[in-house]
């Protein structure tokens, strides 16, 4: 089990080297994570819900992501509250006095969950979630040392040292532990180590001396290395611009002043935004640059504005509001910028938003942003679903002749007015592997506003290729004639080197032997 001092310090990507280094060597191994508090969420061939870390865990591990790796997903609806999903399937929002009520009651669940994957895999990497010594939340704990304890599981503790303060964060962990739980603690881990380890050493040496444990393994910092994060606590992290990391661009305002000939992308950076992986692979494509935006004044004069998906579309409309963002979204599109909104985002660039069940707010709807003329009820039931579709044609937008992939995560529905001026954006061929015939989005009658409710759009090669030209053409550029990057291909290398870095850098050994396979 891999646990931390806190939150973001690399227990999920130190699980995910971990799965494709013990996949690599030639084992079944499967992640598990028996509570996730995560808005970056994915949904399985079975329609269910889980979190997008352990997604990545299963694809670096060379298996089907399912729902067993995150039996308990928690999907933040504000500061206090949560959706509950359980084995995929939301169960209601509780506050967090109310959940950690009936965290008792989901013991027998994650147990299952647990034994289910313990059947099917030689060895299961376990992450921890935030910090083991969070004293207010041991009692009944499930997913820290509970979880360690319910598995017989050795624990590796993982440190950010790139933060400052990781020695200290180290000793402090340990010593707010108990005795066993000390114990059951087999080493420690510095994770984004920047510099010349022989420095570091005589601080590593003091340090197994205080606590009596071997540091495993220092594992330099990584740039650019693209794989989806749990949350958007990331994008805190790195100032909200976190694709712009290794582009030569620095600076918020950097894109705005050079006169380099890229595709410049806006995501508005939303209090709740969720799965805002979605963005991901455009780091990968040479000429473009994303921005995570959530003032006015930084959004400049973009190429496409992206509303991305959140798990509070009022709340967030609220704040766009607030904040005059949605004052320079209409402006931006009066001016023929393209806009795009996916599922939370295309809901808000409609006239209105229903909640008559109050699934969101106390309120019975808003305005949106009159963007599109839809209107969206929310209903109470979520629907998730892996869907194929097709990109209807449009004389005022690009065409992409392939066959979509993505999914769907959303509790409304969106109705177009049906006049001849607004078309949908795509026809869903397939739901959960079923046939269907059912259309999703809409285009505005310019071509420049579309909406959709199918999340990785951007991950279909010839759709953002596309995509990708139909800018550089409206920005006076030549299209590019290279083959667009190849998605599957791009998470690959990523999982390959991810695994070579932490492979030259962790005592293996040590970890073979908590596995009592050496």
């Amino acid at each position: 089990m891999i646990q931390g001092t806190g939150s973001h310090v690399g227990k999920s990507i130190l699980v995910c080297a971990l799965c494709r280094i013990l996949k690599q060597d030639g084992y079944r191994v499967a992640p598990f994570k028996a509570q996730n508090m995560a808005l970056n969420s994915f949904v399985t061939k079975e329609g269910k819900e889980m979190g997008r870390a352990q997604v990545a865990q299963a694809e670096a591990a060379g298996i089907e992501p399912m729902v067993e790796m995150n039996p308990i997903l928690l999907k933040p609806t504000g500061d206090t509250g949560s959706q509950v999903v359980i084995m995929g399937k939301p169960i209601g929002n509780m506050t967090a006095k109310e959940y950690y009520q009936m965290k008792g009651e989901f013991v027998s669940i994650i147990k299952e969950a647990y034994h289910t994957l313990r059947t099917q895999f030689d060895i299961i990497v376990i992450e921890g979630a935030g910090s083991p010594a969070e004293i207010n939340l041991k009692d009944g704990d499930i997913v820290n040392m509970g979880m360690a304890e319910m598995a017989s599981a050795p624990v590796l503790l993982v440190t950010d040292i790139d933060r400052g303060g990781a020695f200290a964060w180290i000793v402090g962990t340990l010593a707010l532990l108990t005795s066993d739980e000390r114990d059951r603690v087999k080493g420690v881990v510095f994770n984004k180590f920047r510099g010349d380890k022989g420095i570091l050493k005589p601080g590593l040496d003091m340090l197994e001396g205080r606590i009596n444990k071997p540091v495993v393994g220092v594992i330099p910092y990584i740039h650019n290395l693209s794989i989806d994060d749990e949350d958007s606590v990331s994008l805190e992290y790195s100032g909200g611009n976190k694709r712009d990391q290794g582009s030569g661009v620095r600076g918020q305002h950097a894109e705005i002043m050079s006169p380099a000939p890229f595709i410049d992308i806006v995501v508005i950076k939303l209090p709740r935004i969720s799965n805002f992986t979605d963005f991901n692979i455009f780091a990968h494509e040479k000429d473009v640059r994303v921005r995570f935006v959530d003032k006015a004044k930084d959004i400049g004069k973009p190429d496409l504005l992206i509303i991305p998906g959140t798990k509070n579309t009022i709340g967030d409309l609220i704040f766009l509001e607030a904040r005059d963002i949605s004052k320079e979204i209409k402006r931006l599109s009066m001016c023929g910028t393209m806009i795009m909104g996916i599922c939370g985002g295309y809901q808000m660039l409609g006239r209105y938003i229903n909640d008559p069940y109050h699934v969101e707010s106390s309120n019975d709807g808003i305005q949106g942003l009159g963007l599109l003329d839809t209107v969206t009820t929310f209903a109470r039931e979520k629907r998730t679903y892996q869907v194929k579709a097709h990109v209807l044609e449009n004389e005022n937008l690009f065409h992409a002749e392939d066959e979509l992939m993505g999914y769907e995560i959303h509790m409304g529905e969106t109705m177009l007015n049906g006049h001849n001026a607004i078309k949908p954006f795509a026809q869903i061929t397939e739901r959960a592997g079923k046939r269907v015939d059912i259309l999703d989005g809409c285009v505005s009658a310019g071509g420049n506003v579309v909406g959709t409710y199918i999340h990785g759009i951007f991950d279909n090669d010839e759709f953002r290729l596309k995509l990708v030209n139909y800018l550089r053409l409206k920005k006076g550029l030549k299209p590019t004639k290279r083959s667009t990057v190849g998605f599957q291909g791009i998470k690959e290398q990523r999982y390959n080197e991810l695994a070579d870095v932490v492979r030259e850098n962790i005592d293996l050994d040590v970890v073979y032997k908590l596995l009592n396979i050496l």
